[in-house]
């Protein structure tokens, strides 16, 4: 059974379904640069995303709107957290794809001295 990945070529958001330990999954809409068949995103590194993906590496994906809606169909994946340097790259790619949008909010979150922990996915 062969992946889809092409359903989230023309999306600029995914959602990200983390398990909790109790089990229950958590599902959140984030921004997302693919980069050879690899997704990545970058959060705030105190998000409990961060927490559940220490925990459990394996998640879910979908292509969604801004608010989570789905675009597409679920996707397996696991998904690992970057170092500093590593996320160096990734901002990159974000800038490249965001431009002005990400500007913007990288603003407003350098005003909040925001910490970036960066996650990469790998699907299957």
């Amino acid at each position: 059974m062969s992946i889809d990945l092409a359903q989230f070529k023309t999306h600029k958001f995914l959602n990200l379904e983390t398990v909790r330990k109790s089990g229950v999954t958590v599902a959140t809409p984030v921004w997302f640069v693919e980069h050879d068949s690899k997704f990545y995103v970058r959060t705030v590194s105190d998000a409990g995303k961060v927490k559940r993906i220490r925990n459990n590496g394996q998640v879910r994906i979908m292509p969604c709107g801004q608010r989570g809606e789905p675009k597409g169909e679920w996707i397996k994946a696991t998904a690992r957290l970057k170092s500093a340097e590593e996320d160096v790259q990734i901002n990159a790619w974000f800038e490249a794809r965001f431009g002005f949008a990400k500007r913007i909010f990288d603003l407003m979150n350098t005003l909040r001295r925001t910490k970036w922990q960066a996650i990469e996915i790998v699907p299957g």
